[in-house]
């Protein structure tokens, strides 16, 4: 009703505004009574030639103008995909770094339609969602991958302790992530191997909190190469290092835009493993 109204004032006739909007003079006559009724004002004058705005529909004028114009910009906005095809997406915080963030933005680039979904966090937590549903692709640390995994790589752990250490006291003070932690249990099957005694100084929910930790000279801990290798810690070489644990990967779907992520995922793990061990 807007638009036959704007187009009625801009063209001064009834037959003109019809041909512009591809309509019959009837409909554009039956639009402009409607909106007439609904509003209780005349807003064109009839008799004038050309036809002409009332004092009324002067005023709606600059309305309607707005109004369809926001209308237009709204079935654009619709009408781009973009952002609208997501993919949801679980990685350890450690991984989700630079290169896995080039890789992501590599890929909207090229998929404009997608929209990333990324959830950092340990990998217990993100293994059991990825279970539930709630992931499409799951990078996830392990002791050893599922016969379900897409790709997997050996990761190397090692002892670390703060840059400026000196000599530990006994009992030795670890940094730990919670019960649970992927690094936790083995620690403390190697340090009772040692023969030491020990006790937990500090315990981070997060990779980062745990090295932040461990720099400040609060402990020891289990850590895997690639992360400490950002922070001002050194290997511990009282004790060897510990057996590699693995980085898998996980998808629901082998096919289609799942599957190239799920490939750049793996070219960024493999040239960790390379760089890392």
């Amino acid at each position: 009703m807007l638009r036959s109204f704007a187009a009625i004032v801009d063209t001064g006739s009834f037959t003109l505004a019809a041909q512009r909007l591809a309509m019959t003079q009837s409909t554009i006559s039956q639009q402009l009574a409607r909106l007439e009724d609904g509003l209780g004002v005349v807003l064109v004058d009839r008799a004038a030639r050309p036809i002409k705005a009332t004092p009324a529909g002067e005023r709606l004028l600059g309305y309607a103008r707005r109004i369809l114009a926001l209308q237009e910009e709204a079935q654009a906005a619709l009408g781009d995909p973009a952002g609208t095809a997501p993919i949801r997406i679980g990685v350890p915080e450690d991984i989700a770094g630079s290169e896995m963030a080039q890789v992501f933005h590599d890929f909207t680039r090229r998929h404009r339609e997608v929209h990333l979904d990324v959830t950092a966090g340990l990998s217990r937590d993100l293994t059991r969602a990825y279970r539930a549903g709630e992931f499409d692709i799951l990078v996830a640390k392990e002791p050893a991958a599922s016969p379900d995994c897409r790709a997997t790589f050996p990761e190397a752990l090692a002892w670390f302790e703060s840059a400026g250490a000196e000599d530990w006291p006994n009992p030795v003070p670890l940094v730990t992530f919670p019960p649970g932690g992927l690094y936790r249990d083995a620690m403390f099957e190697r340090i009772e191997s040692e023969r030491l005694r020990w006790y937990i100084a500090f315990s981070g929910s997060s990779l980062h909190n745990v090295l932040v930790a461990v720099e400040a000279g609060l402990g020891l801990s289990l850590l895997p190469r690639a992360a400490a290798a950002r922070y001002r810690v050194r290997p511990y070489e009282r004790f060897p290092d510990e057996p590699a644990i693995a980085v898998s990967i996980y998808a629901w779907e082998n096919t289609g835009l799942v599957a190239e992520l799920v490939e750049g995922i793996r070219a960024v793990l493999a040239d960790r493993q390379a760089r890392f061990g």
